[in-house]
């Protein structure tokens, strides 16, 4: 079953299941919502805090894209803390290429930009498929 809210994603990874399917689901379950306010209501509740800096931060940078780009007409105040935000940039580009991090930082999408994440604008559950603990 799918996970019905963005919080319950997070819980779900937590308990073991793999990041990038969580994520991929929920973004398909936010998709498919009926209305403006079922969609809000799947982004509205705060997910726990993992403790993987990058996945907290991107976690707010996806519920707050997801509520501009649905123009759902507010933003959930979670997205806004301190935890949301990473202190020094991630470019999510795979490989090390100087290149590719120029291009991340002028083309990443303005709610991942400035949380300090470099990305491409691409779905949210794409973006989800990158966070590795090592990776830079």
């Amino acid at each position: 079953m799918r996970p019905q809210t963005l919080a319950e994603a997070v819980d779900r990874v937590q308990n073991g299941e793999p990041q990038d399917m969580m994520i991929a689901e929920f973004v398909d379950t936010f998709d498919l919502a009926p209305t403006s306010e079922a969609r809000y209501m799947a982004i509205e509740q705060e997910p726990a805090l993992t403790g993987n800096r990058r996945l907290d931060a991107l976690v707010g940078a996806i519920a707050e894209y997801l509520a501009k780009q649905n123009k759902l007409r507010r933003v959930p105040a979670w997205t806004s803390g301190s935890a949301r935000y990473l202190d020094s940039p991630w470019h999510t580009c795979r490989f090390e290429d100087d290149a590719m991090r120029e291009y991340l930082t002028f083309s990443s999408p303005a709610e991942f930009a400035s949380r300090n994440i470099f990305t491409e604008e691409r779905r949210c559950d794409e973006r989800a498929a990158l966070i590795h603990p090592g990776h830079r």
